[in-house]
């Protein structure tokens, strides 16, 4: 998957990773805060079959247009490594969960519990991933109805147009 795309390009900074969230029973007071803070996810996502490919990030809930839906987290790896990481998923899986930040890092979503990982690409979408501020955030660029899948155009991914595109899009490019 930044672009959120498999081994996708920029721009993650050197940011750690959230830490993780407070489990519910256990809040009070500054638990509760620090799980706000730490929980990336702005609206409900979940995760189901996806008729564009395997599993599909879906709005939970209504997602108004320009709001920040969430984010994507990871462990941050050089490209070298990234490359390679992405390689093996592919052989093994035939998914990639990494999203390129820079020309010399990227973010590897693999063991990420975050749904928005699983965002499928659209020629049209109804999302756009954004790096900025060491995060990879995604962000609405239409309203997005409960149930709705969303969506965002990976650009250029290491496929090199070798992958059939199945967006379903009436403009779609027809391949990745």
């Amino acid at each position: 998957m930044p672009t959120l795309r498999p081994l996708i390009a920029p721009t993650l900074a050197d940011a750690p990773t959230a830490a993780e969230p407070v489990p519910a029973g256990e809040q009070s007071g500054d638990q509760a805060v620090a799980r706000r803070i730490a929980d990336p996810q702005k609206f409900k996502v979940s995760v189901g079959p996806s008729p564009i490919d395997g599993q599909g990030a879906f709005a939970a809930e209504p997602i108004p247009a320009r709001a920040k839906i969430g984010e994507v987290r990871g462990e941050f790896v050089d490209m070298k490594q990234a490359r390679a990481r992405a390689r093996e998923a592919e052989r093994l899986t035939g998914r990639i969960f990494m999203v390129a930040i820079s020309d010399k890092r990227a973010v590897d979503a693999t063991s990420s519990s975050d749904p928005l990982r699983f965002t499928n690409h659209a020629c049209n979408p109804n999302a756009v991933l954004k790096v900025q501020q060491g995060r990879v955030a995604f962000y609405a660029l239409d309203d997005i109805a409960a149930g709705q899948e969303i969506t965002v155009r990976y650009g250029a991914t290491h496929h090199a147009g070798r992958l059939r595109c199945a967006c379903g899009a009436p403009q779609c490019q027809g391949t990745l």
